[in-house]
């Protein structure tokens, strides 16, 4: 486009230049017989008639130039009008591709929200399971696993383990160390009976123990014939707290295939 304007500017200037000549040759009389004998003495070499097929050439080449021009500017303009178009396309893409984001951004809050819900409520799931379950607390146990015989005595007080378990719901009583271990906090109640023949020497006892707290005694003492003693306690426990009986110094424990001292206790409600 700028080659076709440097061409166009230099004839536009001699067309004007040629111009302004014959309109002063035109007005000054004094020129005109010299022109019009020099004209009859040199026909052959008249310049007017040789500058119109000149200046009809020049005017065509512009014209056709100013076509050629009108014809690029319209291409330009259809160029321009499609640019804007997909310059709008764009905006509109844009402004539709920022919805979409807002759209993510809101729904991943909620998911994260939602997410936070599901692990409230599996937490909350599990809870009420342990719940459950840990309210299903009992068990009963006997001094031996099998056949008879006396437990002691020792000269200090003995932790008893009964080893011989008949039900163990929650598994809350460890019959390896005769250890029962709190699951929740709650009201428990625990009932224990030992038993032995008479002897002078050696009485029948043991005292039930919360965390090393001295709490009920069970104990018996005769010189002959079997005797028996019995307790009980509802004790509040908390979470992992411990409760077992402890024989006592000196005394002897008898048991045999009728189970005649037991050890046990059940949750009564959680609080």
């Amino acid at each position: 486009m700028r080659s076709n304007m440097t061409v166009f500017f230099p004839l536009l200037l001699l067309i004007c230049t040629l111009s302004t000549v014959r309109l002063e040759i035109n007005s000054d009389s004094k020129i005109t017989p010299l022109l019009n004998q020099g004209m009859e003495t040199a026909q052959t070499s008249d310049p007017e008639q040789t500058c119109k097929p000149d200046i009809n050439s020049v005017l065509r080449e512009m014209s056709a130039l100013l076509a050629e021009l009108k014809a690029e500017i319209r291409h330009l303009q259809k160029e321009n009008e499609a640019q804007a178009a997909k310059v709008r396309e764009l905006e509109l893409q844009k402004t539709e591709l920022d919805k979409l984001k807002e759209q993510y951004q809101a729904q991943s809050q909620e998911l994260i929200s939602i997410k936070a819900k599901t692990n409230t409520t599996e937490n909350q799931v599990e809870t009420l399971k342990r719940e459950r379950e840990v309210k299903q607390v009992a068990f009963s146990a006997s001094l031996l696993a099998a056949g008879s015989g006396t437990v002691g005595p020792f000269n200090t007080h003995t932790p008893l383990v009964f080893r011989r378990v008949v039900s163990n719901i929650g598994n809350a009583y460890n019959p390896h160390t005769g250890f029962f271990i709190a699951p929740v906090r709650g009201a428990y109640h625990f009932e224990f009976y030992i038993g032995a023949s008479g002897h002078a020497a050696h009485p029948t006892g043991a005292v039930l123990i919360k965390n090393g707290e001295h709490i009920f005694i069970a104990y018996e003492h005769q010189n002959s014939h079997f005797g028996s003693s019995a307790n009980g306690a509802t004790l509040l426990l908390e979470v992992g707290d411990v409760v077992f009986l402890r024989q006592w110094v000196n005394s002897r424990i008898f048991d045999n295939e009728n189970h005649h001292s037991t050890f046990s206790g059940h949750l009564l409600f959680t609080m």
